[in-house]
């Protein structure tokens, strides 16, 4: 079943796939999420690495069950790239208070394996850092290590597993001479035969995240790199969707909700006011300063959850806050 969000795919340059008559409450049987992708999804754990993992990294690729079941969630200032706590903690409520959490204490647990700075592949763009895992070996290191030690922990039939890239990836080629069709669509066949892996492991139910609004990060970030054009990221976002539903005629046992991020959030920079937000142009420069989340005026910037945008292309916790609100929604069936 391909469910479509509340504000559909709308925009994207192309028909969307259709949604069903009525929407399948997903949320109601979820008791637990793996997550995959970049830093839009990573959290930090105690057995991770510093700003990048929740556990291990490239170098770091095996890990035993214990000490991936007494690994904690790190709630921080840096335990994320958003000041605080993302949208899978927000969604979840697992990790959303200040110290350590263990995922196995969490009405929802919550097993993140994205990785900060991640791409799909290496076929594609070179890791950020030598210890950067990419999509394609996130769920490798899941169906080695993670399954097996969470497998009288948690059932596929009760996991959603989410999956959030491309952020870099569309980045790291903005001035690539391929032509984007021909990119995009091999970088997407790629992540949805990772994700395939994740469905012939017995997992049937799927949250995949299109990408934010990225031709409209700050304009200061705009003399450090070049942007993508919006019609890149509509691009992804329109094969993004294409291979969904091609997906979901391969696996027809599978429930897959493609969420459009994109045009939700870009309602939100149309629209900030309702969401208490006053700044969707620029981030507070001190962003990496100590205690600016606490106390944002001593930088001479607003309160932090008044801006849209956290740095140069991370969204605020605020910000992910209302999208996991947004995305529990159209999980519990809202359309």
């Amino acid at each position: 079943m391909l469910i479509k969000p509340v504000l559909g795919l709308a925009g994207l340059g192309a028909t969307a796939p259709s949604a069903p008559s009525s929407s399948l409450d997903i949320w109601a049987n979820t008791s637990n999420i793996i997550a995959f992708g970049d830093s839009y999804s990573y959290v930090l754990g105690t057995a991770g690495r510093q700003n990048y993992s929740f556990i291990g990294d490239y170098n770091r690729f095996a890990f035993s069950a214990q000490k991936l079941l007494n690994n904690k969630i790190v709630q921080s200032q840096t335990s994320t790239a958003e000041g605080g706590p993302n949208w899978l903690e927000h969604l979840t409520g697992c990790g959303v208070n200040p110290g350590t959490t263990s995922p196995l204490d969490c009405n929802i647990q919550l097993w993140d394996f994205a990785f900060a700075g991640a791409d799909i592949g290496t076929q594609y763009t070179p890791r950020h850092k030598a210890y950067t895992v990419p999509l394609v070996n996130q769920t490798q290191q899941f169906l080695t290590y993670a399954q097996p030690a969470l497998h009288n922990i948690t059932t596929p039939e009760t996991t959603l597993a989410t999956f959030w890239i491309g952020t870099n990836d569309i980045f790291d080629t903005s001035t690539s001479k391929v032509p984007i069709d021909t990119l995009y669509t091999d970088m997407i066949t790629t992540l949805y035969q990772s994700i395939q892996t994740i469905h012939d492991a017995g997992y049937r139910n799927f949250l995949i995240m299109n990408l934010a609004p990225l031709d409209k990060t700050p304009k200061n970030v705009r003399s450090i790199r070049p942007l993508p054009s919006k019609s890149m990221v509509n691009r992804w976002n329109t094969i993004l969707a294409s291979q969904a539903a091609d997906f979901r005629t391969r696996n027809s046992d599978s429930n897959v909700v493609v969420f459009d991020s994109n045009t939700f959030l870009n309602e939100i920079l149309k629209n900030p006011a309702p969401y208490g937000i006053k700044n969707t142009k620029d981030f507070c420069a001190a962003w990496n300063q100590p205690n600016v989340v606490a106390d944002a005026t001593q930088y001479g910037c607003l309160p932090m959850d008044q801006y849209f945008w956290f740095n140069t292309a991370h969204l605020t916790t605020h910000t992910h806050e209302i999208l996991a609100a947004e995305v529990k929604r159209v999980l519990s069936g809202g359309s």
